[in-house]
C-alpha cells in the first residue's frame, strides 16, 4: 500500500506523531512537509494522511495552503490527525483534525477512520505520556479500514 503522510510541526510534537505513524504503516510510506509535495505524486496513492498542529481551530496555514491547493480527490482514501493542548478547547474554536477532513472530503476523497486528536502539554509540548503509542493503534486502524 502507497502512503503519504504530509505534516508540518512548530515544535516537534506533529513531527514525531508523523514518524510514529509511519514506522507503524511500514512498507511504501513517504513523509513530507506541505510545501514539498509534489501533487502528481498523489496519482497511484493508496493513502494520504495529513496532520497538523491546531492554531485558532484550524490547520496551521503551511498545512491549510496545501489543502487548499490539492485537486480534485476522487475516492482517494485520506485521515488526518492533529496535536492540541486540550479537549475544552473544542467548544471555542474547534480542532484542526475535523477541518482538514471536511475539506478533503469536499474534494471527494474518502475519509477512513476517526480524525484525531493527540495531545501535547502546554503549548510548545512535549506529548502527553501514551501519546505516541495511542498513534501507533490509531494508525494500525487506519490502515486497516483503508485495506
Amino acid at each position: 500500500m502507497s502512503v503519504l503522510i504530509v505534516y508540518d510541526s512548530m515544535y516537534g510534537n506533529t513531527e514525531a506523531l508523523a514518524k510514529a505513524i509511519s514506522a507503524a504503516i511500514g512498507g511504501d510510506v513517504a513523509l513530507s512537509r506541505p510545501g514539498a509535495v509534489d501533487l502528481s505524486a498523489l496519482a497511484g496513492l493508496d493513502l494520504l494522511i495529513v496532520g497538523a498542529p491546531v492554531h485558532g481551530g484550524r490547520p496551521m496555514p503551511s498545512v491549510q495552503a496545501f489543502l487548499d491547493r490539492l485537486p480534485a480527490l476522487q475516492g482517494l482514501r485520506v485521515a488526518v490527525f492533529d496535536t492540541r493542548l486540550t479537549s475544552r478547547m473544542v467548544g471555542i474554536f474547534g480542532y484542526a483534525a475535523d477541518r482538514a477532513a471536511a475539506s478533503l472530503k469536499d474534494k471527494g476523497a474518502i475519509l477512513v477512520g476517526t480524525p484525531e486528536g493527540f495531545f501535547v502539554k502546554g503549548k510548545k509540548g512535549p506529548l502527553r505520556e501514551g501519546e505516541l503509542e495511542r498513534a501507533v493503534g490509531w494508525a494500525k486502524s487506519v490502515l486497516e479500514q483503508a485495506k
